[in-house]
């Protein structure tokens, strides 16, 4: 059990205090139950199948064992951090489309200073040895499946984890620590027979409900497909995409329920991130770059890859 001076709810506390929108706490038992079985079977599938495409750090034991990440692991305190603006895409066949998750500032520095302050503290309050580790879409973590052990969510048929209070408008964080804290109650699902986002996809991305094959993903092609040309089942079907894609969650039904405008006002747009002019991103320097994509997750995608999938977007066009 953890120390008096250290409850469970003292941590809740705390990581509301620093700002973040919902927290809840998996415990992780000695071994596997059944549910964490199924979860690592189902990510072996996926991986046999080779939905990863080019992302091999998918395929880490580490991701399939939290006690690998952590030797000693006993919790999962899982956050989320609510990023929706409700600026609409532009519709304007000259501008393209970038995905609400990087329209403002890195959410990896967000989440990243928040964890660190929550895991600090932690240590620090804690008596005894205590360790406790932090990750943000950067660690061996099946985020998602933990996030729903703690409570936060469900996974949805999209492979985004929904949330009763924002939709699957979320970033998620764990800190996998040595303290043993008492777990919240795992979220039900709530997806029913929609198969909405299944339907919305126009590269059939999403196999079946679940299971998403990055092969097909816009989304995965945009960001991370590093070739000199994108796929033509891809490049005729971007809708003007060219950094991510947020089809399979504007048609969720929870999503246009829950979701409400973040209080966090770094998340809100950059001027040139709402509705970005194709022949700009077509002839995109390697200086304009740089200095257009400081601070933001869209540094991920090199110039080259901006003019690629600018210029397909731009083709789709074409008589």
């Amino acid at each position: 059990m953890p120390p008096s001076s250290l409850t469970r709810q003292a941590i809740v506390d705390q990581a509301l205090h620093l700002g973040f929108h919902l927290v809840g706490v998996a415990a992780v038992d000695d071994a596997p139950d059944g549910a964490e079985q199924a979860a690592t079977d189902h990510l072996q599938r996926w991986l046999a199948q080779g939905y990863q495409a080019d992302m091999g750090w998918m395929e880490t034991p580490k991701r399939q064992d939290i006690r690998q990440v952590l030797p000693g692991a006993r919790s999962l305190i899982c956050v989320a951090l609510n990023y929706y603006t409700p600026h609409p895409h532009s519709q304007d066949s000259r501008h393209g489309k970038i995905s609400r998750y990087a329209w403002g500032r890195d959410y990896h520095r967000i989440l990243h200073k928040r964890l660190k302050a929550l895991s600090q503290w932690i240590e620090q309050q804690a008596s005894g040895d205590v360790a406790a580790r932090y990750y943000a879409d950067t660690g061996p973590v099946q985020d998602k499946f933990w996030a729903q052990r703690a409570g936060l969510g469900w996974v949805a048929k999209n492979g985004n984890l929904i949330t009763r209070q924002y939709g699957s408008w979320v970033f998620l964080g764990e800190i996998v620590t040595t303290l043993a804290l008492p777990a919240d109650r795992p979220h039900t699902a709530h997806c029913g027979t929609c198969t909405r986002c299944l339907e919305a996809c126009p590269t059939g991305a999403i196999t079946q409900p679940y299971v998403v094959d990055a092969n097909r993903c816009i989304a995965y092609h945009t960001i991370e497909n590093r070739a000199e040309r994108l796929p033509d089942a891809i490049a005729s079907h971007l809708h003007n995409w060219v950094a991510g894609c947020d089809i399979c969650q504007d048609v969720c039904p929870w999503n246009q329920r829950f979701a409400q405008p973040t209080t966090i006002e770094a998340f809100h747009p950059y001027p040139d991130n709402q509705a970005p002019a194709l022949a700009e991103l077509a002839a995109l320097s390697e200086t304009d770059w740089d200095q257009r994509f400081r601070a933001s997750a869209l540094r991920r995608i090199k110039p080259a890859m901006w003019r690629r999938n600018a210029q397909a977007a731009q083709s789709s066009h074409s008589p």
